[in-house]
């Protein structure tokens, strides 16, 4: 029987990335991967795959919305809805080839089958044709996330379906019902809206993106409803039908008890995800999970059984693949004996719709309930010069910092490469940096970056210069 200093269970962003930072530093490691490709679910059928086609929709909605904006006309534009899926899964299939050259160029053994506790250090691999054991020092538990669901509603995979059906689908719906105004919910809406599919949202909360920053909130619900999009905000679902054809939802008001029914093609039911542990056999080893099904830690990672760690999804915090890779990362660290640290404050939250939302910090209204006293800086981008040049002015940059120091509490934004743009806040905030030490950076003009510096310029003093 092999043995292992490091066994992980999950080759996700958190699995791959500790099983490389666990070699780096010497051990010998295995992981294992329940599927034949690589990288879980942000890579096949997450993170990735939806990315690719955010972007191609995005440049078909441009050329059919924008282009003549900027002198180019186009006649006779057909959508191939099939070769864009074609380049999605060509996408993920070149990502999921490098993850397994990270795993030879580090000389990490993969295991392809479903890994599951013997004992304490012992995981049986059970593959297509065969099971093998294999024995671990350590062993850390990546195994992710699945969709969830709602009471009563059956996914059929066919006409009710999740994300991961979604991203596969061989035909452009007409009508889609979307369950959900979160972030999955509403990256798949601008997909196909921007495709020509009729969407509707409907969302239990009485906003979208419900946790962060309510002025983001409020932008993108007017940009998504003035793009097409129907919102059924403050109802709740009661059932959801299919005959094969066509999927029935109904929800009912929570102010008024009114029934509403819909009609669709389909029905995406984008209400979270719940961690994945089914078939580890936790018992086994004696790890412990909580009552929401999370495997429990402690601030190092570990579970109850010190030499077991857990990471990603599978824990508390937020379900995001960046989060999971530093986690990864700390892991590995941890166990080879140096002192590695997340702030889970400063993990920054990203909405890949158009316009980008990011977000990192304390909104608002957490300030609010806090009681900390702060002050705040906004600067539109329809006030950028970058922005007015790529015709993207929609959304802002909003910098909060606290009242007495300056330093930066939270920053939130909404408008073109949001994404992007986040990053700088987050190093910012790593270092405790002051609105004034952003404030008096130089940044290269004209870039969507000047109206960060905006912000927080506007957030001293409110000495924003090009507003």
């Amino acid at each position: 029987m092999k043995e292992y200093d490091v066994v992980i269970i999950g080759s996700g962003p958190g699995g791959y990335i500790c099983a490389i930072r666990c070699a780096q530093l010497g051990m010998k490691v295995a992981i294992i991967e329940k599927y034949k490709a690589l990288g879980g679910t942000c890579l096949n059928v997450g993170c990735i795959p939806s990315k690719a086609w955010l972007d191609s929709s995005e440049k078909y909605h441009e050329l059919m919305h924008s282009f003549a904006d900027h002198g180019i006309s186009a006649g006779d534009v057909k959508l191939d809805f099939n070769k864009m899926r074609d380049r999605v899964s060509k996408v993920v299939t070149d990502v999921s080839g490098g993850i397994s050259f990270l795993m030879k160029k580090n000389k990490i053994e993969t295991y392809t089958g479903l890994g599951s506790f013997k004992d304490a250090n012992t995981i049986i691999i059970k593959g297509e044709s065969e099971t093998q054991e294999i024995k671990g020092k350590k062993i850390v538990i990546a195994t992710g996330s699945k969709p969830s669901t709602l009471p009563g509603v059956v996914i059929d995979k066919k006409r009710i379906i999740t994300s991961t059906e979604a991203l596969v689908l061989r035909e452009l719906p007409k009508k889609l019902i979307v369950i959900g105004g979160g972030v999955i919910g509403l990256e798949l809406t601008s997909v196909f809206r921007r495709l020509g599919t009729e969407v509707t949202v409907v969302e239990f909360a009485d906003s979208i993106i419900a946790t962060m920053d309510s002025e983001l909130s409020k932008t993108l619900f007017k940009i998504l409803k003035k793009d097409g999009v129907e919102f059924y905000l403050g109802h709740g679902v009661t059932e959801v039908k299919s005959d094969g054809k066509k999927v029935v939802v109904k929800a009912k008001d929570k102010k008024t008890e009114t029934i509403i029914t819909l009609e669709g093609d389909y029905c995406l039911v984008a209400v979270g995800r719940r961690p994945y542990t089914e078939g580890l056999n936790l018992e086994a080893a004696g790890v412990k999970i909580d009552e929401r099904g999370k495997v429990e830690t402690n601030d190092h990672l570990q579970t109850n059984v010190p030499h077991i760690y857990a990471i990603g999804d599978v824990v508390k915090g937020a379900m995001l693949a960046h989060k999971a890779e530093e986690e990864g990362s700390v892991v590995a660290e941890f166990m080879a004996g140096q002192l590695p640290h997340i702030d889970y404050n400063l993990i920054p939250g990203v909405v890949y719709t158009w316009p980008e939302v990011a977000s990192v910090g304390q909104t608002e209204e957490q300030l609010k309930a806090s009681g900390r006293e702060y002050k705040t800086g906004s600067f539109p981008f329809k006030a950028s010069g970058r922005a007015r040049a790529s015709n993207e002015s929609a959304g802002f940059v909003k910098v909060l910092a606290d009242k007495k120091t300056d330093e930066i509490l939270g920053v939130h934004m909404i408008g073109p490469r949001c994404a992007d743009l986040i990053g700088e806040a987050v190093l910012a905030m790593e270092y405790r940096a002051s609105a004034e030490d952003i404030a008096r950076t130089s940044h290269a003009h004209p870039t969507y970056s000047e109206s960060l510096k905006e912000a927080c310029l506007a957030a001293t003093d409110n000495r924003a210069l090009n507003i």
